[in-house]
């Protein structure tokens, strides 16, 4: 059997800010076209992970490759809901038409096709109607509908969701998951950091539970035993903030 082919490589990787590491050499690989959850503690760097796959963030030791199609093409990235300045005045239809910046630019115009290609990722998250609205005011459930209308339309092989489902209602988190699984039919890469456990069983094949380091990646119901989410739990709550980060040479 071949084995699938790898989207995202972590060679010995360990991020931080400034000289603070905040996860610690994560060695490993994501595979193309698979759905996996990333999990641990508060504190227990996922963000961070999220933020030095997108490029945002260097790693202080190792490296992060994309293969294939991941290096080829821009990743889509949502991050945390409080990242996100709600008070710019925008439209909704605005908001979605960002997702098209990869291929038009910044300045670029809305041709028809466009146009059309937005009326049905608005259409695809329930907000048809809901155009020109102002971003400000939406609803929690409303904004998280919009952004990943835009993710929709950036069409990205590698798609990367941070809390995607923190602080939304029921409804919209079924249908917003709807979406997270038509990606992963169409063979795209999703990684999403999640912290209802109940999801992640019940969507995720695979997770990674991280605590700083890594504690365990693989099944998800291999994963999430009760001894794993303990030990996540005694590492980060043990965690030196003050700890400078060590180095591996990498090859």
């Amino acid at each position: 059997m071949t084995a699938p082919a790898t989207a995202i490589r972590f060679d010995e990787v360990t991020l931080g800010y400034g000289r603070r590491p905040a996860v610690h050499h994560l060695d490993g690989e994501i595979p193309a076209a698979s759905l996996t959850a990333v999990v641990g503690p508060n504190g227990a760097g996922k963000s961070t992970l999220l933020k030095g796959i997108v490029g945002t963030l260097k790693p202080l030791d190792g490296r992060i490759r994309l293969t294939g199609a991941a290096s080829r093409t821009p990743i889509a990235y949502l991050p945390q809901a409080a990242e996100i300045d709600r008070s710019f005045p925008l439209s909704i239809y605005d908001l979605v038409a960002m997702g098209l910046w990869s291929r038009s630019g910044l300045f670029g115009g809305i041709t028809r096709k466009d146009n059309t290609r937005i009326e049905e990722a608005l259409a695809a998250v329930g907000l048809t109607g809901f155009e020109r609205r102002p971003i400000s005011t939406l609803s929690g459930g409303q904004m998280q509908r919009a952004l990943f209308a835009r993710l929709l339309l950036q069409n990205s092989p590698v798609i990367l969701l941070d809390e995607p489902f923190t602080a939304i209602d029921a409804k919209t988190t079924a249908d917003l998951l709807e979406l997270v699984q038509r990606w992963h039919d169409e063979s795209r890469t999703v990684v999403a950091v999640l912290h209802d456990l109940d999801v992640v069983k019940r969507v995720f094949p695979q997770t990674l539970l991280i605590a700083r380091e890594p504690v365990a990646w693989g099944e998800t119901q291999e994963v999430l035993k009760p001894e794993n989410l303990l030990k996540a739990r005694r590492m980060v709550e043990a965690h030196d903030p003050h700890a400078a980060a060590c180095h591996r040479n990498v090859a």
